[in-house]
């Protein structure tokens, strides 16, 4: 009697559907994949990894850069010794840095965040509005240093003639007095750093769903609730972008004071003190490389402790 279920062999049309699914890269496929991936690959190692690693070790070492690699001394911590010890401008640069970030976090973010806010709203003209607003990101760092110079001019200025400190008598020395100029650069800095928070802000507030806030209006939320409670935790990710943009465009200021008066009066900063020791007449590159280190160090802090509340929360959650 023959079995009524007889195993039945997949038929060859079969077969070939399954093995035609299976597609194998061919020796140029492979070759332009190699391509894609590889040259992005060894510029993020060469100019970032390299020097960045390059610096660490440096840092441990006495080299002015002359004579080549083979005259470069191990020093040990000595560099950073003498920095924290035997380097007047260090510890001022080093307040100048956090206060730089503190300023960029409590003032630039939040202005750019308010811009963005009321942006959104479609207001009439706000095309206009966020042309004139961004209009600063466009410029230069050292340009925007040459237009607030004449703004800040102590005899020609227009700040000084607007308030009436124009003469002789009682002339206001912005940037020329070490307990002015300071504070006097941070509102350049701020000028430009809020428009560029507002353009990142504006992107995540576009991307937001309106049903969340049609749903807020509905339950009774005001506008200050629904956006507290409903649109910012949705712009979490623009938050961590913001938050290390942030801390960067903070850390790696530069142009600004040198235009100044050469990061010197009131104005240190460690970028302006490791481009001195470097590329300077010292040229004292291990010296140079440990205070790059402290830069990159106090970059580090904010970023990974914002990043770490943020996964504890997401556990949490």
């Amino acid at each position: 009697m023959v079995s009524a279920n007889p195993a039945v062999a997949p038929s060859p049309v079969v077969r070939k559907r399954r093995r035609r699914g299976v597609r194998t890269l061919s020796t140029r496929d492979k070759v332009v994949l190699s391509l894609m991936v590889g040259i992005p690959l060894l510029g993020v190692l060469f100019f970032i990894w390299f020097p960045a690693v390059a610096t660490v070790l440096l840092s441990f070492t006495k080299w002015n850069g002359i004579g080549g690699l083979s005259t470069i001394k191990a020093d040990g911590v000595q560099n950073y010794v003498q920095a924290a010890t035997n380097y007047p401008p260090f510890w001022p640069a080093v307040r100048h840095n956090v206060l730089w970030l503190v300023v960029f976090l409590v003032i630039a973010t939040p202005l750019g965040m308010l811009f963005a806010v009321v942006l959104d709203r479609n207001i009439r003209g706000s095309r206009v509005y966020q042309s004139l607003l961004f209009l600063p990101v466009m410029l230069s760092l050292a340009l925007i240093g040459i237009i607030w110079e004449l703004i800040y001019s102590p005899n020609f200025g227009l700040l000084n003639n607007v308030i009436g400190h124009s003469g002789q008598h009682n002339l206001i020395d912005w940037l020329g007095n070490p307990n002015l100029n300071l504070w006097a650069v941070l509102v350049e800095a701020c000028w430009r750093q809020a428009p560029y928070v507002m353009v990142l802000y504006l992107a995540g507030l576009k991307a937001v769903d309106p049903s969340l806030r049609e749903a807020a209006l509905v339950d009774g939320a005001g506008p200050w609730q629904t956006f507290w409670r409903v649109v910012f935790p949705t712009l979490r990710p623009i938050n961590i972008v913001i938050l290390v943009i942030t801390v960067i465009e903070s850390l790696r200021a530069f142009d600004l004071v040198y235009i100044t008066n050469g990061g010197n009066n009131g104005l240190e900063l460690l970028s302006v003190l490791i481009t001195r020791n470097i590329v300077g007449q010292v040229s004292r590159i291990g010296f140079g490389s440990a205070l790059g280190v402290v830069l990159l160090v106090i970059s580090l802090v904010p970023i990974v402790t914002f990043l770490v509340m943020q996964l504890r929360q997401e556990k949490r959650s």
